[in-house]
């Protein structure tokens, strides 16, 4: 169903979004404080150079879908949503300048004075977590003279549109990505994106405007990694277009979703070792690449934010799941649970590690040597089962995913606090399942995370804590449901 909008900024997302939603049917009206602009638009002119822009805002506004005003008044009584896309330029210190942000948030404020009608404020500009929260509702409620109340949804959307290519990334984006508190928002979101080709997924407001930037800083990234990979190429006498392309051709491992999902440290016999003499290399040839050399410091101060982390607890008897370096394997070579356990040992705590395929292979597996020669004060501190380290912990640390972490998980009482390192990755429901459901046991979860809040992190209340920072921080062991992003195809 077509829907009246007003997009606030003509500038290069505002009048792309403009124009593109008028082509899906609704009726639109541009809204900036240059006039310049907004008679370019009304002349159906684009006031920006994007491919394809000029002849369709001409053809929305002859069909009389899409116009323009310097009035914020006008625009919102002419519509039931507004999109506000002006620009938040950087700083000289990195900060974002959100003036415009503000400055509009209030006039669509004043404007909604005396408006009972549903009225829906999307910020579809680029902005840090937080800005809606603590830029944008404030200065509508400023404009409204008092808090906002049901009638009035806020959301945010970013929007994932290149330049020269805008019109069609506008129809067939990676995703349509909304971020709001609200369920009665989502249905008018899905309504506005009817007609474009997407994924729609919906989600926290700060979450939303963190994947912005979340993107931006990978494509970068992977501009920098591509050419500091053709530096060492050239350096080394391969062909850096050849190595690029035939490295582009794994998508399972590669290009793709594999080791994006947020953890610990890594390590193992293959990738400190090979990026340690992809290093070497490239310093031989008088090559000095700064991301690749940026890896190993940054994998190593995962490391140190855990340590960090179990020391302020101020808790003595540590209980560590899993020694090895990933789950389902007995590759103690390189792990970083064996240097953060060896560092906690070294700070004088207690520590007791559970991991079944690490007991086993002193036994009888591959690294029994390894262990008996190398690490054989950690091998002497392994126990038997969940229960036993449950019995040892204060602080417990999830090091590893599987069936120990969920059974210890599932045993976490009053007295523990709960560090995981997994970020969220434990089978948390297969603990909740095993855990007696009864009025005992929500008085235990209670106590728990009030004694965890006020310990660890007074101004977050629950029992496990996550690495945030230079600190930590916690969140609810039983967050609200959140339904995962659909799968998107890959070309």
């Amino acid at each position: 169903m077509p829907m009246r909008v007003s997009v606030f900024g003509l500038g290069y997302v505002g009048s792309v979004t403009a124009a593109c939603l008028a082509r899906s049917g609704h009726d639109v009206m541009g809204v900036d404080v240059n006039p310049l602009k907004v008679d370019m638009v009304r002349a159906g002119t684009s006031p920006v150079v994007e491919r394809g822009l000029g002849e369709l805002l001409s053809g929305m506004v002859a069909a009389g879908r899409l116009d323009a005003t310097t009035s914020t008044a006008a625009a919102v009584a002419h519509s039931d949503l507004a999109l506000i896309c002006v620009g938040t330029p950087g700083r000289p210190n990195g900060g974002l300048n959100v003036d415009a942000v503000a400055g509009v948030g209030r006039e669509i404020g004043q404007a909604l004075r005396g408006r009972r009608r549903p009225f829906t404020v999307v910020l579809r500009s680029t902005v840090l977590p937080g800005t809606t929260e603590r830029v944008l509702i404030p200065a509508l409620e400023k404009g409204l003279g008092r808090a906002r109340g049901r009638n009035l949804r806020v959301a945010l959307n970013p929007e994932f549109m290149r330049e020269g290519s805008s019109l069609d990334d506008f129809a067939r984006p990676p995703l349509t990505l909304i971020g709001c508190e609200d369920e009665q928002t989502i249905p008018v979101m899905r309504g506005l994106y009817e007609g474009v080709d997407a994924p729609f997924v919906s989600t926290r407001v700060r979450t939303a405007e963190m994947v912005k930037y979340v993107a931006n800083a990978f494509h970068a990234l992977k501009v920098c990694f591509a050419n500091e990979v053709a530096d060492v190429c050239e350096g080394l006498g391969a062909d850096p277009q050849q190595v690029m392309q035939i490295f582009m051709m794994d998508r399972k491992l590669s290009v793709s979703d594999a080791y994006l999902r947020p953890g610990f440290a890594f390590g193992g016999s293959c990738l400190p070792k090979d990026v340690r003499a992809l290093l070497y290399g490239a310093r031989g040839a008088d090559v000095l690449p700064s991301v690749l050399g940026a890896i190993l410091p940054s994998n190593e101060a995962q490391v140190r934010r855990a340590v960090d982390a179990v020391l302020a607890t101020g808790k003595r008897r540590v209980g560590v799941v899993g020694l090895s370096f990933k789950d389902g394997t007995d590759d103690l070579r390189e792990s970083p649970l064996v240097t953060l356990v060896e560092n906690l040992i070294g700070k004088g705590l207690q520590i007791r590690i559970l991991d079944h395929n690490v007991s086993l292979a002193r036994l009888v597996g591959a690294n029994r040597k390894f262990i008996e020669e190398q690490i054989p004060h950690i091998a002497s501190l392994l126990c038997e089962d969940a229960d036993e380290l449950l019995a040892h912990a204060e602080v417990l640390v999830l090091g590893n995913t599987g069936a120990q972490a969920a059974a210890v998980l599932a045993g976490v009482g009053p007295e523990h606090f709960v560090l995981d390192l997994t970020r969220g990755r434990v089978p948390r429901a297969e603990a909740e399942s095993e855990a007696p459901a009864d009025a005992e046991t929500a008085d235990e979860i209670s106590s728990v995370a009030t004694l965890a809040s006020r310990i660890l992190s007074p101004s977050a209340p629950s029992r496990t804590g996550t690495l945030k920072g230079g600190g930590v921080d916690f969140e609810e062991l039983r967050r609200p449901s959140v339904p995962p992003p659909p799968a998107i195809p890959r070309p």
